[in-house]
């Protein structure tokens, strides 16, 4: 595992891109596991799921080097406990990939055709909100090198206001889902509607954590 104290020499931000690295490699592993989730495939779940666990556990590795290498008094505008708190934001994404992963090993869900179509709209809803809100945090050293001004600044503040729409239009999406899940809830038995319902709420966490962090994004630019 390499160190990251020499990252904190130029910018403070560097860590934070080389963390969101390892949580987008999490998302990527959830993502195809739901794809295939939602197609009906079952075989690959276990495998799968295992790839995403180590893969989180990679990020916490990274989340807690971070840590240990970040000075105590960090010589930028941005103070130390608003970057742990940025990387606490990031790492809790990560954590979320792997409690929908493990989700979808606790038994075989039985697929619900009249769900397929909406659930894929909602899988890549969540997922484009995270994608965005990488996009926020691979443009800071770039947004640092402007000194927090100019085109990069409202590039940042324009990418913030995108997630938040990504985030209602998934909550619009898990309504209707949840509304056609309920309508078919007498096909289902208790267990399996239950963890239909779990994993809806575990899939929108993605969107609404992803909002979060832009957020906090937001306001750490703001009071510069």
């Amino acid at each position: 595992m390499r160190t990251f104290a020499r990252l904190f020499r130029k910018s403070p931000f560097g860590a934070l891109t080389a963390h969101i690295d390892c949580v987008v490699q999490c998302m990527d592993g959830v993502h195809e596991l739901l794809i295939l989730f939602q197609s009906g495939e079952r075989g690959e779940t276990n495998r799968l799921a295992k790839r995403v666990s180590k893969l989180e556990y990679k990020a916490d590795q990274v989340k807690n080097e971070i840590r240990n290498s970040m000075p105590r008094w960090i010589m930028f505008s941005v103070d130390r406990e608003t970057l742990l708190g940025i990387i606490s934001m990031q790492d809790a994404i990560a954590d979320k990939a792997e409690d929908i992963a493990v989700l979808l090993t606790l038994k075989r869900l039985p697929t619900i055709p009249k769900l397929s179509e909406t659930l894929r709209e909602f899988i890549e809803a969540n997922t484009d909100a995270f994608k965005l809100v990488v996009k926020i945090i691979k443009e800071l050293p770039n947004l640092a090198e402007a000194g927090f001004r100019g085109g990069e600044a409202e590039r940042i503040h324009s990418l913030v206001e995108q997630v938040a729409s990504k985030e209602h239009e998934a909550d619009l999406i898990q309504r209707k889902l949840l509304k056609v899940l309920f309508k078919n809830s007498a096909d289902l038995s208790p267990p399996d509607f239950y963890l239909w319902a779990r994993l809806t709420e575990e899939i929108a966490e993605i969107s609404n954590l992803s909002e979060n962090l832009a957020n906090r994004i937001r306001l750490m630019l703001e009071q510069m």
